[in-house]
């Protein structure tokens, strides 16, 4: 299991460390072993007095822990010794029904999806917090004037709103891509050795479709142990999560600079930045989420290699998928734990912001210039004659406004108070401050309802 991120970090784990925990992976598989049994007794397969003493004894903490590790260690196989338990513990006349007519996977992969569905349910909820802490971010910096920036260099003017309108436009969608996933994910799985149903015959479909009910989950249409696309669909939009995630830290990272000051992340009183540069205020929880996203990156190629199935089952791809599942998992929670985190503490610095506007001295204001002289002259005309100042201005470090005024093509058509009104970076924002609030009125309704 991977645990990217420092255990001493000042940020609580979620939870989904102990949902990983091998402890909680058997009691899941003793769960799905237990709906078997009663969707069998249902169905008249099994008796119904076997179904609940199955049910009575699939407790992990009535297991004798040290029988269960002399056989794990003894088989090197991934659910017997558990079987083997639960049977002794359920007892004559009824133990011999335990774990009747499935194989391994069977048991477990259902299993791991009801851990997967815990974590889901985590992670939705975090995502209500990162959306509330957005939806009052967007609107603290709706009207807040900064450089747009494409290419590394400045663009138009912009709004700090806006960049929090582009993530939460982002994560709604991941929102969405969680819960269009779940009835594809969250199904249960009965297909016997090689997906065929051959130990239960036609009572497999009915079987498995009830045991998916008792889950709440759906049920596969062909329950072949080489399918992995589902559970390959969920890293990838994890990974897509993760990227959203990642991209947000290192844009507060990158804002965070000493060189850009517009932003910096929440740093508590006492916080050490470094053991030998007292002054330092590092972006510890950005590196987190930056460091963490990618590892969660790197699990979707593997997921997909997990995909590559060989005939009717290869455990290589089991095990590839269960530790892909569970790294991106774990590093997703920790991940949104921090953005959270970020979002609710990001510390706002309008002068810089103003500032770092102002470092060309109008030059980001060339569109502006260009189209309202390209009235008069034409755009692509307007674009060479705004051209030339600029590039003057930059090369030459000679004043943008001055070098307009004293251009003939460009004062037949604009006065200087003229100039001077369309060198105004403020006035110059778009609909940044309309979409930040927009948003934010989205973000604050899926807040509302993912927190409900």
């Amino acid at each position: 299991m991977s645990d990217t991120l420092p255990t001493a970090t000042r940020v609580s784990d979620p939870g989904i460390r102990a949902l990983y925990r091998l402890e909680n992976r058997w009691q899941a598989w003793l769960d799905v072993e237990v709906a078997l049994a009663h969707a069998q007794a249902e169905l008249g397969i099994i008796p119904e007095a076997a179904a609940k003493a199955i049910e009575a004894a699939a407790k992990l903490d009535l297991m004798d822990r040290a029988r269960l590790d002399e056989g794990f260690a003894r088989t090197g196989h991934t659910i017997v010794p558990l079987v083997w338990e639960l049977s002794r513990i359920t007892g004559e006349p009824h133990g011999g029904w335990v774990h009747w007519g499935a194989t391994t996977q069977n048991i477990t992969q259902t299993g791991d999806l009801l851990v997967l569905r815990q974590a889901h349910g985590i992670f939705l909820r975090q995502i209500g917090e990162i959306m509330a802490a957005m939806a009052d971010l967007a609107e603290r910096g709706a009207d807040m004037p900064l450089p747009g920036r494409t290419h590394g260099q400045h663009a138009v003017p912009a709004t700090f709103g806006y960049k929090v309108a582009v993530w939460i436009d982002e994560f709604l969608r991941h929102c969405d891509r969680l819960r269009d996933l779940s009835p594809r994910l969250f199904v249960s799985m009965l297909g016997g050795g090689a997906g065929t149903f051959a130990s239960l015959g036609k009572d497999g479909p009915p079987v498995q479709a009830l045991i998916g009910k008792q889950l709440g989950f759906g049920t596969m249409a062909v329950p072949s142990r080489a399918l992995g696309d589902h559970l390959a669909e969920n890293i990838c939009v994890l990974g897509m999560m993760a990227a959203t995630a990642g991209k947000i830290g290192r844009e507060i990272y990158t804002l965070m600079k000493t060189e850009f000051g517009e932003v910096e992340e929440p740093v508590p009183p006492g916080t050490v930045g470094s053991s030998t540069m007292p002054q330092k205020r590092n972006p510890k929880l950005c590196q987190d989420i930056i460091a963490a996203a990618a590892e969660v990156r790197a699990m979707v190629p593997l997921a997909l290699e997990a995909m590559m199935t060989e005939h009717e089952a290869d455990r290589t791809t089991s095990l590839i998928m269960d530790t892909a599942e569970g790294r991106v998992c774990v590093n997703m929670g920790d991940i949104l734990a921090r953005l959270t985190e970020i979002l609710r503490g990001l510390d706002l610095n309008p002068k810089r912001m103003r500032a770092n506007l102002d470092l060309g001295h109008g030059l980001i204001m060339g569109e502006a210039l260009m189209l309202d002289l390209g009235k008069a002259i034409g755009r692509q005309h307007a674009h060479d004659v705004i051209y030339d100042a600029a590039q003057t201005a930059f090369t030459e470090e000679k004043s943008f406004s001055d070098l307009l005024s004293a251009d003939p093509r460009v004062t037949a058509h604009l006065d200087r108070a003229a100039i001077q009104r369309l060198l105004d970076p403020t006035a110059y924002t778009g609909l940044c401050a309309d979409m930040a609030r927009e948003q934010a009125v989205l973000a604050r309704a899926k807040a509302k309802e993912l927190l409900a």
